[in-house]
């Protein structure tokens, strides 16, 4: 290997795609849920001041209902008829039919996100911590004891409740983002954080729905590749651009512009909140939503003659895209992929070279593979 990238003290993003993902939604699902309650009772619901911040903090209580796979349909019809709409549902065997339906989307799940799903199925559901809610929380027992003695598939039907603050959820998340170096030149800030760049680049992010907060070791991999590439003026290409960090990276290292492509419309306005972050507008930077392996149209807009494409995705598309990067690069350009799990890595440099790369650099880190690739003439 041509290096290795290993940041021991850094927080792994997740380490695959499907849990970062998912936890974005579950974050997003549970603030969803809370602006509902909170909308539904403003007038009854406790609130104080969150130390140090002058944001509006209101108590919760979060009710857990422990079930089975077939008794979910029972237990958020339960909680509706009591006028209990907003909820949450974690369940296995959805959470393995998700997997199974997009395959193509990622290579491995993290076994503490296995495990942590194993035999569960829960709905969760919140109420202000008033008087109201207290009502409310015992209907709500009431109706589980009724449902206990009418079914006997719904399992355990186990309710157990805590107590939570919205700021549990708008801030206690932003612990574990801290100003990190990658590579030799790069500094990922979360917007929050005031940090001394030490002669780096600094590369402002707000970590939010979309994959790409830096800490990742596939994403980490393809900086440092990127900080190796970028030598001012280049066009770049971004696939599959999550939260826009390696085309901002790019911009800010001296690229005059980058575009970038993600199949996912919230990363159109999460790639561009970033990019604003770090004084880059529409001018350098365009965000497009698509898939260029399907929409020829997208593809045709593209054009071509890019100095440097980057995708950090996972191997099966990376394998698909070898034979539709080279019409997209120019012919000095790089390719810089990355997102290649172990035991995966000789698979997709076969596929490369395949379609006329050579691979200049192969880096490697916690299980993931990076490939620099240039092109070379087909025999």
């Amino acid at each position: 290997m041509s290096g290795n990238v290993q940041n021991d003290n850094a927080a792994q993003d997740g380490a695959n795609v499907t849990q970062e993902n998912g936890n974005a939604a579950n974050v997003a699902q549970e603030s969803d849920n809370a602006a509902n309650v909170a909308q539904e009772h403003d007038n009854a619901a406790n609130v104080t001041q969150a130390p140090d911040s002058g944001e509006s903090v209101t108590q919760w209580l979060t009710a857990h209902i422990d079930t089975v796979h077939a008794g979910l349909d029972a237990v958020t019809a339960m909680l509706s008829a009591l006028g209990i709409d907003s909820v949450s549902v974690e369940d296995e065997t959805e959470f393995h039919e998700f997997l199974e339906q997009n395959r193509a989307a990622w290579d491995y799940v993290e076994e503490s996100l296995e495990e942590s799903m194993r035999g569960r199925s829960r709905v969760t559901f919140y109420l202000p911590d008033n008087t109201d809610g207290y009502a409310a929380l015992a209907n709500a027992r009431i109706a589980l004891q009724a449902l206990k003695d009418s079914r006997d598939d719904c399992g355990p039907l186990i309710m157990s409740v805590e107590r939570t603050q919205n700021s549990d959820w708008e801030y206690g998340w932003k612990d574990y983002y801290k100003p990190l170096e990658v590579g030799n030149r790069l500094l990922i800030v979360p917007k929050w954080e005031a940090a001394d760049i030490r002669g780096r680049v600094p590369v402002v992010l707000d970590p939010g729905l979309s994959f790409g907060t830096g800490e990742h070791p596939t994403t980490q991999l393809c900086l440092t590749l990127l900080e190796k590439r970028v030598r001012g003026g280049e066009r770049v290409l971004d696939l599959g651009c999550g939260s826009g960090i390696l085309s901002i990276a790019a911009l800010n290292l001296g690229a005059a512009t980058a575009t970038a492509v993600d199949i996912d419309e919230m990363c159109q306005r999460v790639a561009v909140e970033n990019a604003a972050l770090n004084q880059i507008g529409p001018d350098r930077f365009t965000v497009l939503c698509g898939d260029i392996l399907s929409d020829a149209d997208l593809l045709r807009r593209l054009g071509g003659g890019y100095d440097i494409i980057l995708a950090n995705i996972v191997a099966d598309v990376i394998i698909a895209l070898a034979p539709v990067v080279p019409n997209l690069l120019a012919p000095d350009g790089h390719f810089l992929c990355s997102g290649i799990i172990a035991g995966r890595e000789t698979e997709v440099a076969d596929a490369l070279r395949r379609n006329g790369f050579a691979i200049a650099d192969a880096y490697s880190a916690k299980d993931w593979y990076a490939y620099h690739c240039t092109p070379e003439t087909l025999p």
